[in-house]
Parts: structure tokens; sequence; C-alpha cells
């Protein structure tokens, strides 16, 4: 099941008690699903959700906390819509539920944003909100560098009321506008977690910690592969042209050359790609990194000085800048 749909489906299970939150809740999925629409006179409330288990409790909901009646529909798929979607419907007691949720205010005006007995409410009202926000319209995406939760708002008042609820929690959201939709953001990792635990999908942030950790776990396993990968193409292209100034200053000096430096210089030539370490594991008798690093130290800048009493090119003539190139 997707992230999305499994914080629905446990935060469409959460038991609430207390009467005041179920109403915050209650007033946001309204806000968010939901819309007015005069209908032969009268006022309906149609509130439209993704999922049965959301729409059923709003249902028993809105029978619970405020005694009406509703009656849920089935949108079947098709043509741009890629699932059902659930409508839960209130006609007769519409224009008495607007006033009770906010929906209307006390002259009977839609009110943009949310109402203010859930704007100034506890920190409970706060997390209620949030979470018949996101029940509404909220997605959460997969872990990782483009990971967020949002939710799109039905207008600039009512993310501003977002984000204050937010804000009443701790948590920082940020209002934006894409595309003439007004949306509610948070990315930060850390603060998704603490949010999906306000609302209470405990389940759900386990699930999205584990993988949030396991591709930073991979993250960094293949930032080390890379790294690891790097140095060893540089040691290898450093190998190749050390092998290249051997072999020139091995021309240049002849049978001048000490028949120690001479060895490793063999060594080097033989072996181009090998590493110092074992190139000294490579030698009889076995040498030290550092004993074999020195020999061709000394070979090359004896050929360099040889070189310059000559007048020729030195033993960078060899190296061609495509052994040198990363």
């Amino acid at each position: 099941m997707a992230l999305t749909a499994s914080v629905k489906e446990e935060l469409s299970r959460l038991d609430i008690k207390k009467s005041s939150v179920r109403k915050a809740e209650v007033s946001a999925m309204l806000r968010f699903a939901g819309g007015l629409h005069i209908i032969s006179g009268r006022i309906v409330i149609e509130a439209e959700v993704d999922l049965a288990s959301t729409a059923r409790r709003l249902r028993a909901a809105i029978a619970e906390v405020y005694g009406h009646q509703s009656e849920i529909i089935v949108v079947s798929a098709g043509g741009l819509r890629r699932a059902s979607r659930y409508v839960v419907r209130v006609v007769r007691d519409g224009e008495a539920l607007a006033r009770q949720t906010g929906l209307l205010d006390g002259r009977g005006r839609p009110v943009r944003g949310l109402p203010s007995a859930v704007v100034n409410g506890s920190a409970a009202d706060a997390e209620a909100v949030w979470r018949g926000a996101f029940l509404a319209h909220g997605s959460l995406t997969e872990p990782g560098r483009s990971s967020s939760l949002e939710v799109t708002c039905p207008g600039p008042e009512s993310a501003l009321a977002l984000v204050g609820a937010a804000r009443r929690l701790d948590i920082q959201a940020k209002a934006r506008e894409v595309r003439g939709v007004d949306r509610v953001v948070i990315r930060d990792g850390d603060t998704i977690a603490a949010l999906l635990t306000r609302m209470g999908a405990h389940d759900a942030l386990m699930v999205w910690e584990e993988r949030r950790m396991r591709k930073e776990v991979r993250a960094t396993a293949n930032r080390l592969a890379n790294f690891d990968d790097a140095n060893l193409r540089r040691s290898a292209q450093a190998a190749v042209a050390a092998g290249a100034r051997v072999e020139r200053a091995l021309e240049i000096l002849g049978d001048d050359v000490p028949d120690h430096l001479k060895y490793a210089g063999e060594l080097r030539v033989a072996h181009k790609q090998a590493s110092l370490d074992e190139l000294g594991r490579l030698a009889d008798p076995v040498m030290t990194k550092d004993a074999i690093a020195g020999r061709i130290r000394r070979l090359l800048a004896m050929a360099d000085k040889r070189a310059v009493d000559l007048g020729i090119p030195g033993t960078d003539a060899n190296v061609t800048p495509e052994m040198l190139d990363e």
C-alpha cells in the first residue's frame, strides 16, 4: 500500500473521544475536501475523499457529534479518475451543519479559512486540524531527497490557517501556490516524522522511518563506493604515469643507472597499474612501500638531472594527457 493510503487508513481508525477535537477534525475535513452547493434553494454539503475508510469516519463523526444524517456516494474510476472516489453528502441538514462546523458565519456568509474556534483551539485541536486536512487532501511521498508531506488547500486563507496550526505544534510548514493551486508543504524528514506522530500515524511513521533509514544507508554506501572507485582510478592513473616516466628515465640513464634503482624501475615498468604496496610485495626480496617509492623517486630525480645537463626532454616527456585525465 502506498504511504499516503497507509497513513490515511491508520488515521481513519484512530479513536478520538474528546468532542472539541472531533469537531476540529470534521471542520478541517469539510473545509479541505468539501464544498457548499445550493440545490433547489437548499444548502447541501459535499466532501469528496479518496478512501472508503475516510468517508465512513467522516459520516460517523457527523452523525455522532452533530446528529445529522449523511450518505456516501461512490464515484467509480474512469476517464481522468484513476481510482474510485467517495462523496459524503449532507442534504437535509446541510445549512445547520455548515453553521456548526464554521463553513458559514453567523450571517450565513461562506468562511474561506477555518473557524476562529478551531484556529484558536488547543494543541489537540491543531493536531485534529492537520489530521482532517491530511485525510481530506494530503499526500506523503517516499523518504529521500525529494520527500514531502503536503496538503492541497481550497484557497490561500485555509493554507495560512493550516500553517498556523502547524506553528502551534512547533512544526515549520510553508504555504505555496503551485500552478494556481494552494498547497502547504513540509520537506524536512525530521519535521515530517514529528507531524506524523502528532497526527497519530505511529505505525505509518515506523514504516516511513525504516524506509528513510534504508535510503540513507544506501546513499552513504553509494557515496563511499564512488569515493573508493575514484581513489582506485586515480591510483591506477598515477601508476601508469609513473611507469611512463620510469621508462623515459631508463632511456636517459642507459647503463649509468645503479642496479638497485634499475631493479625498482624495471618492476614499475613491468607492472604499470600496480600500487606501490603491490610492487613492494613483488620484489625479491620483498620491500616496503616506502622503500620502493624512494628508489623510484631517486631514479627519476637522477634522470631529470641528467636530462637537464644534456639539454634533452626529461621524464615528463612520456606522460600523455590521457594518463592524467580523470
